[in-house]
């Protein structure tokens, strides 16, 4: 496969469902994902890191490479420390990163994630919950991912998901920039 990679297959997603139901509203809290990205209205999402605002300027929102933790996150220390020592595993600065609920018969529509920020980095999605497998489509190349595995995909190409299953599909969603590239990107951010 090129558009997909299995990176780890058997993570146990327990901490992090128990955190997300430990936290009153968790879906309704940010609703700006479904609100404003046309191809993502039917998912729900908590953001834990976000493009930092202070730094769009006049680039285009999908052109701004700095992020920054969201006051939100603080409510999900073992989700934060996840993607910190994940993103220290693999030699690479963390970006934007968000858990994302995808219920029962909903789906995310066809699209590509266009922009400087997105053509540099690296995206993942570690499955924490998903009984039927989580159907993804990346260019010509389906996989159906399971609960515990921690995937590496190629956003950059057209791709789409769907939940057939008959519950919650919940995916931890993030972006990582390899350490190598952060000179050349950062230098040409501003």
């Amino acid at each position: 496969m090129k558009y997909f990679k299995l990176i780890e297959p058997n993570i146990d997603p327990a901490p992090y469902l128990q955190e997300i139901s430990g936290v009153e509203d968790a879906w309704s809290v940010s609703t700006g994902r479904q609100d404003k990205i046309k191809v993502q209205r039917e998912a729900l999402a908590i953001p834990l890191r976000g493009l930092r605002k202070s730094a769009i300027g006049d680039r285009k929102r999908r052109d701004v490479h700095e992020s920054r933790w969201t006051s939100g996150s603080l409510k999900y220390p073992t989700a934060r420390k996840f993607l910190e020592a994940f993103a220290a595993s693999q030699n690479s600065i963390l970006g934007r990163a968000k858990i994302v609920c995808l219920p029962a018969g909903k789906r995310v529509y066809p699209h590509i994630d266009n922009g400087e920020y997105y053509r540099v980095r690296d995206r993942y999605h570690f499955v924490l919950r998903s009984t039927s497998g989580s159907w993804m489509k990346t260019g010509d190349e389906e996989v159906r991912m399971k609960e515990g595995e921690l995937w590496w995909f190629d956003n950059n190409v057209m791709h789409e998901a769907s939940n057939d299953g008959d519950e919650d599909r919940i995916h931890m969603i993030f972006d990582m920039l390899p350490e190598t590239l952060a000179d050349q990107v950062f230098s040409n951010a501003s």
